[in-house]
């Protein structure tokens, strides 16, 4: 049987796979969707423990969390793409200059 402490070991896991995808950083991409796999790993701990409690409250976070998530990579592929016609590149070595 699958208990509380089995869900909170699955999103600790991904949520290290998320950070250290985030600190490993090299392109842009692959930052976004670190980023979303921490979100994920949230989520689930939300779910597993507002339905061990028999509360509403984790599942309506994560219902939020999910929402937010969205519009961030809404936001983030936009300028992902113009950043790419610009530079050719989504190489997080070449954000490092900012010219005015």
């Amino acid at each position: 049987m699958i208990t509380l402490t089995h869900y909170l070991v699955l999103s600790s896991i991904l949520f290290t796979i998320g950070l250290i995808g985030i600190v490993r950083r090299k392109n842009l991409l692959m930052l976004f969707f670190s980023t979303e796999i921490l979100l994920n790993a949230v989520n689930i701990g939300f779910a597993a423990v507002s339905k061990s409690f028999g509360d509403m409250t984790g599942q309506m976070f994560a219902f939020f969390i999910i929402a937010v998530a969205a519009s961030e990579v809404a936001v983030g592929l936009g300028l992902l793409v113009l950043w790419y016609k610009r530079k050719s590149t989504i190489d997080l070595d070449s954000m490092q200059s900012m010219r005015g």
